[in-house]
């Protein structure tokens, strides 16, 4: 985990002041010790200290929703795996009063006097229990709520507890309470807005995740209505169907509150949280400033802004062959092969120049070219002076970039077969036969740690590759252009941009136009070359932009 976002925790409560300006606009969590000791429900609530009995007192004859999941004690948020069931709130009481006295007999104890166990029968004698689960949770049951379409059950309590200074200002979008009859374990999910979860009995462990950790911890669809929720099983996760999950804890924080402690959980933070047995919590949530000073009008643009930023740190990585072949299309550094740099090269190549194809690719070491031009353009480089010089290109070749040659024109001789009677039609290259075997196709459409063409160009260093392309060109044109055309895919469009970058950074700007001169000169129709790549790179981008929507919003977008 970066330091940069490790939860910082405060042994005194700061000013309101501080918080806004360096915990909360920080977007990290922090604790508070002793945040809600001063309240009257911290003193009042214990359910070891004659706090069930206060409790039954003040709002025992409220009506409360329980959350009730064939899963417990572990509750998952999701709609479709647990039901709200209205509970009369004493009935709850009567609950934890009774496992309170099992738990006594179990470990033989003296029972507490504050169970008062002798009224327990009076007490609970008009409440059936029966068909009520011994495990249940009263989760997120309003105390105040700005909503006034929601109806507020514990209205009652709010006399017990204090809004912490450290929010003094905030508009508060709901207070609620948080209290479990039994041990309880809450499934992974985050809130759409910042809470600050103040534990008032018991403890809580939470574990919790940065945005970032999104791909994860796999989001349900964004679509669904429980889209803030980790598809991902706590009980037995099926690490086939989440492979990524299994390493979800390198990018977790865990922390335990104490009575009296409190954890501020920014809005998008995943968080699971364990409660100890009757444990008593109450949380705010208030809306953050940057989503509550958002204009509705400016939705659409941020949201692009956001799937732009996310696509090219998708497309951003050291190595891009490190991962697995689940991630074919995440590994490359992101290049940008410009607009500009297009229109540029296409202006000094003078787009109304073309030439006649061969009829075959080469042979046994022979130039493929059409007419002698390409010598006079270009011929070899001098290493040292890093300048474009006469030479013949292939005898100068270092042995390293010889084996690159062969690899590449092996590869393309494999992948397309120019038919023998086409002369006719040879200005065209799209009146090409593409006699495409098994290798072929695997080359185009497989994954990244299968391209054997990407992987040739990525592991060559840029100036190796600058000398390969100009004997392609000067020598073997057609093979050249069949491998921009037909064989390079998307992956490996990305990476041959990439290398163009790295390459430009190297050679003088006069030696880097005259490079690209010769480089699609090798082009019938330079404008078609020059798309090729760049749509290859939008596949590539396409592809980046599916894996965000899945790894960070849930939507799989198969198409």
């Amino acid at each position: 985990m970066d330091e940069s976002i490790r939860i910082q925790r405060y042994e005194e409560l700061p000013t309101s002041k501080h918080f806004k300006s360096f915990i909360e606009s920080t977007n990290l969590p922090a604790v508070f010790v002793g945040c809600t000791k001063s309240w009257r429900a911290f003193s009042q609530w214990n359910p070891s200290n004659g706090g069930l009995n206060y409790l039954q007192a003040r709002v025992g004859s409220a009506t409360v929703e329980a959350m009730v999941s064939q899963s417990a004690p572990v509750f998952y948020g999701d709609l479709g795996s647990h039901d709200r069931v209205p509970l009369p709130f004493s009935t709850f009481i009567g609950l934890c009063k009774k496992r309170m006295l099992t738990k006594c007999k179990d470990k033989e104890e003296a029972l507490d006097p504050c169970l008062n166990m002798e009224n327990h029968d009076a007490e609970c004698g008009d409440l059936s229990l029966e068909g009520v689960p011994e495990q249940i949770y009263l989760a997120q049951v309003p105390i105040m709520n700005s909503d006034r379409e929601e109806r507020v059950q514990l209205e009652a309590l709010r006399e017990d507890i204090q809004t912490p200074p450290i929010l003094e200002g905030k508009e508060l979008s709901s207070i609620n309470l948080w209290m479990n009859n039994a041990q309880a374990r809450s499934s992974t999910h985050y809130d759409p807005h910042n809470n600050l979860l103040c534990i008032v009995s018991g403890r809580k462990q939470v574990v919790l995740w940065p945005p970032s950790a999104s791909p994860s911890l796999y989001p349900m669809p964004i679509y669904g209505e429980a889209s803030n929720h980790s598809s991902v099983a706590l009980e037995n996760p099926d690490y086939s169907i989440y492979p990524r999950a299994e390493w979800s804890m390198a990018f977790a924080q865990k922390v335990v509150l104490e009575a009296g402690d409190a954890l501020f959980i920014p809005e998008g933070w995943f968080h699971q949280v364990d409660s100890d047995d009757w444990t008593i919590a109450i949380n705010f949530w208030w809306r953050s400033y940057t989503m509550s000073s958002m204009q509705e009008h400016m939705d659409a643009y941020y949201l692009r802004r956001i799937l732009r930023r996310l696509i090219d740190k998708e497309m951003v990585t050291d190595s891009p062959f490190q991962n697995s072949s689940d991630y074919s299309f995440e590994c490359i550094t992101f290049t940008s092969f410009s607009v500009q740099r297009q229109d540029q090269v296409l202006l000094e190549l003078g787009m109304g120049k073309t030439r006649t194809l061969t009829q075959k690719l080469p042979n046994g070491g022979e130039a493929d070219h059409g007419d002698d031009n390409y010598g006079k353009m270009l011929k070899g480089m001098d290493i040292k002076e890093k300048r474009l010089c006469e030479g013949n290109t292939l005898v100068e070749l270092e042995p390293a970039a010889v084996q690159v040659l062969h690899e590449l024109v092996s590869w393309v001789h494999n992948c397309i077969s120019v038919s023998q009677d086409q002369e006719s039609h040879s200005a065209s290259t799209s009146d090409h036969n593409l006699g495409e075997n098994d290798e072929c196709k695997k080359a185009v459409t497989a994954d990244l740690n299968d391209d054997p063409v990407a992987k040739i160009i990525w592991d060559v260093k840029p100036q190796t590759l600058q000398y390969v392309f100009l004997a392609m060109a000067h020598n073997f044109p057609r093979t050249l252009e069949a491998l921009v055309l037909h064989v390079l895919s998307p992956v490996g469009a990305e990476v041959l941009t990439r290398k163009f970058d790295e390459m430009d950074q190297q050679i003088l700007e006069e030696d880097r136009n005259r490079f690209y001169e010769v480089f699609y000169s090798a082009f019938d129709d330079q404008s078609a070359a020059m798309n090729s790549i760049l749509k290859g790179k939008e596949a590539f981008a396409q592809q980046a932009f599916k894996n965000v929507l899945d790894k960070f919003v849930g939507v799989n977008l198969k198409s």
